[in-house]
């Protein structure tokens, strides 16, 4: 393992490169399922993520956020009242959605008369600043907004996208309600800690592999004035918008900036409109660029040397000017071999000073 030779904390090489200014190093960021954490800690002979993350040189962001005291939820289901099973794809585990409370609702009105919504109310925001102490070397995360994935969850996921063109005033009522629980939740975060967050994530998956899984005009009608919202109340408090969207969104990205994201993730450079050189092209000056290491071939089922390729490649390409935060293009699954996983951050460390 390579000596350090950092002169900045991992907040301090964020920011450098959220403000546009030259970092010591590219920052580095780290996602991936259990499974595969403790495959690389297994590789790697560490005990704990921190040592991992600490032998790797990744710039993780601490998250925080309240601790839910309200009333109990009912035993297996979670605060939306929505139940999950275990579903294995071989060499780890998913909890998938398997009852969705608000499926045999056909009206706004059934749904209010029937169903009860988390309140922010139900949370204990005063352990946040405890999250903190001791990190403040770090990028802090806390607050944000993902409201269709809940949705989806409460209604079904054919039914939610049904919901679209057959109901959506159901859409519209059912995701106000999850903006402003996301709302309240990021404001009140912001107050524990003024200052403090310096990355709020405000997310949607509306892409999949060959283009949008919603038209433009559904996402500007559902999606993007909760979103404007939680934007500015972030750049507000001081914090920058990590906007994560999946897949094939190039059509999209424009609107996402307008609305006011600072860092757009994954860059899944695999899919449809994605390449990475038309991305920095067209918007390597209006946002920052986070992830891009493919792990659909590349991470999974690639060599160490594809690996080590592709990091170079996203260094010159991506991060070409400044602008790139270095890291999977989603989530390590535990598929992906260890050795892969450390060539991405030992290359990244190496090559990321030019």
């Amino acid at each position: 393992m390579a000596a350090s030779r950092d002169t900045m904390t991992p907040r301090e090489r964020w920011l450098a490169v959220l403000r546009r200014e030259k970092p010591d190093r590219v920052p580095m960021d780290y996602w991936a399922t259990g499974e595969a954490t403790q495959k690389v800690m297994d590789y790697l002979g560490c005990s704990t993520r921190e040592e991992m993350l600490n032998r790797l040189h990744v710039d993780a962001a601490v998250s925080v956020g309240p601790r839910y005291v309200g009333p109990p939820p009912a035993q297996g289901e979670d605060l939306f009242g929505c139940r999950y099973r275990k579903v294995s794809y071989g060499t780890g585990v998913y909890h998938e959605c398997i009852h969705h409370p608000l499926a045999s609702y056909g009206s706004v009105e059934e749904i209010e008369q029937s169903y009860t919504w988390p309140s922010p109310d139900a949370y204990d925001y005063s352990e946040i600043p405890g999250q903190v102490r001791g990190r403040e070397a770090y990028p802090i995360r806390g607050g944000g907004s993902e409201p269709f994935l809940i949705y989806k969850n409460l209604r079904g996921q054919e039914q939610a996208f049904i919901d679209l063109l057959e109901h959506p005033d159901i859409v519209e009522y059912c995701v106000g309600k999850l903006f402003h629980l996301a709302y309240e939740n990021t404001r009140r975060i912001y107050e524990q800690i003024p200052g403090q967050v310096m990355i709020s994530y405000v997310a949607e998956d509306m892409g999949a592999q060959r283009g949008l899984m919603f038209s433009r005009e559904q996402i500007r009608r559902f999606l993007l004035p909760g979103m404007k919202r939680v934007i500015d109340l972030a750049h507000q408090a001081g914090a920058y918008v990590f906007h994560h969207n999946d897949g094939g969104i190039r059509p999209i990205v424009p609107d996402m900036i307008q609305a006011g994201i600072d860092v757009l993730n994954p860059i899944q450079w695999r899919c449809e409109g994605m390449d990475r050189e038309g991305l920095k092209r067209d918007f390597g000056r209006q946002v920052i660029f986070h992830g891009g290491v493919d792990n659909q071939q590349t991470l999974a089922f690639g060599s160490v040397s594809d690996v080590t390729r592709e990091v170079e490649e996203n260094l010159q390409i991506l991060g070409e000017g400044g602008g790139y935060i270095l890291g999977p293009c989603h989530n390590i699954q535990a598929v992906s071999p260890p050795e892969n996983v450390v060539a991405m951050y030992e290359t990244g460390y190496e090559l990321g000073r030019n």
